[in-house]
């Protein structure tokens, strides 16, 4: 059995982008008319948590405890983006230990990680790879964050310093490079819809907009 899950962080944030990879992956089905919308292809179980913060560990969701009830030996357990299940490392070997104490591989469909047909596979080398992969883009969050207290410490200290302006969080940023590549969504619309500045949106568009270049996994 295939069994698939997704999640959205917020109410308004649309799984459209999610649903589109897993179509593509052949996990979902979409159809038109009176039944219009996305289905699970035959053989697929499909579980979405909406509306839930990635601050909640994976194995703590409300959805997630129908897929501990649903999965058998065997099964593949896939979702679009890593994370949409898990939020930094501690959480993937969580998921990780979960997954081979059930006997269930676990399968990444884009991104740094997609590559391995079993993010669950229990052999050295899967191992050491996924905690490079992690700890290299937790090494990129942190150092984000050094930069930018230091470059608060020393606004601070010639008087400049009026506080952080509001940005966008992971999901937020995923939210509207959606809108901005699938839905046209402008600059200014997106800024409204988030409630942060027109230079917030453009640091979350990069990579999308003209002359810049594209992000770094």
């Amino acid at each position: 059995m295939r069994i698939v899950y997704s999640r959205s962080s917020t109410a308004t944030q649309s799984l459209l982008r999610q649903r589109h990879i897993l179509t593509e992956a052949g996990l979902l089905v979409r159809t038109e008319g009176v039944a219009e919308g996305f289905h699970p292809a035959d053989g697929v179980l499909l579980f979405e948590d909406p509306a839930t913060t990635s601050k909640i560990p994976a194995l703590e969701r409300p959805a997630f405890a129908k897929v501990a009830a649903a999965a058998h030996p065997g099964d593949v357990l896939t979702v679009s983006e890593l994370f949409r299940l898990c939020r930094d490392l501690v959480d993937i070997h969580n998921v990780r230990d979960w997954c081979q104490a059930r006997g269930v591989a676990l399968r990444v469909l884009s991104g740094p990680l997609s590559n391995f047909h079993d993010l669950a596979a229990n052999d050295a080398t899967t191992a050491l790879l996924i905690n490079v992969i992690t700890a290299v883009g937790q090494f990129q969050r942190d150092l984000q964050n050094e930069l930018t207290a230091e470059g608060i410490a020393a606004a601070e200290a010639e008087g400049r310093y009026r506080g952080r302006p509001p940005a966008l969080d992971g999901d937020q940023r995923e939210e509207a490079r959606t809108a901005f590549q699938e839905d046209g969504a402008s600059i200014a619309a997106l800024a409204r819809a988030h409630g942060v500045s027109r230079a917030a949106v453009r640091t979350a568009l990069t990579g999308l907009l003209p002359d810049q270049p594209s992000p770094i996994d």
